[in-house]
């Protein structure tokens, strides 16, 4: 669960403030796949940082299942990204000198609660990537790095997904395909998943859609 209470977000500009993330009390629930929309510089994005624990708000708190992120230290939020969130962002942030299992290999050492071989397996199939386990990144298409990156994300078993425009790279079968993908895992497996994107064909695949519009979040009909 991801509850936000009374959370505002602002940034100096010069003499200027400016709230990128206006006052927003908001929860959304294990099970659920939500999606924002909006145009660039709505502040959907600081929304995704604050909501992944990478900033804190200005003002307000928010809450991860249960715990409030507001006062805990550096490394406490890195555990805490690590063990509870999978983040999908534009750049497939591979690691460039590990192959696509190795890569796997990498987070398995890092965190112990991750998918078992047989799952991910599936999951590799689901995203057409079986044949690549053993190339390096700068082989890959740029929709091949993406769904690495998308399968990454799912591997750690967090409780929470954050994607940032996750089907950018990525033709419309394969867009649709993934977006089908993140609701099963999301329904299946009780996770939390938002999803930031300007593709309103992904919409059709979430429980909810809320716009952004000058940093205040409001829920469509």
């Amino acid at each position: 669960m991801l509850k936000f209470e009374n959370v505002i977000k602002s940034f100096k500009d010069g003499d200027q403030t400016i709230e990128a993330v206006k006052n927003t009390s908001i929860t959304f629930n294990k099970g659920e796949c939500i999606a924002i929309i909006g145009p660039s510089g709505s502040g959907k994005s600081t929304f995704l940082t604050i909501a992944g624990a990478l900033q804190t708000p200005t003002e307000g708190d928010v809450q991860i299942n249960g715990k409030s992120i507001s006062g805990m230290k550096s490394k406490e939020l890195a555990n805490l990204r690590l063990n509870e969130i999978g983040f999908i962002l534009q750049t497939s942030n591979l690691v460039p000198f590990l192959s696509v299992k190795q890569q796997f290999q990498l987070l398995k050492k890092s965190k112990k609660d991750v998918m078992a071989d047989s799952e991910l397996d599936e999951l590799f199939e689901k995203l057409s990537l079986t044949k690549v386990r053993n190339q390096l990144p700068s082989e890959l298409s740029g929709g091949q790095k993406q769904r690495v990156a998308i399968a990454k994300s799912l591997y750690t078993n967090p409780s929470i997904i954050l994607a940032d425009e996750p089907t950018a790279s990525l033709d419309t079968e394969n867009a649709l395909k993934v977006m089908q993908i993140l609701k099963e895992e999301t329904e299946q497996r009780m996770k939390t998943c938002i999803i930031v994107t300007h593709d309103e064909r992904l919409t059709e695949y979430c429980d909810a859609v809320y716009k952004m519009t000058d940093g205040i979040l409001e829920k469509q009909d």
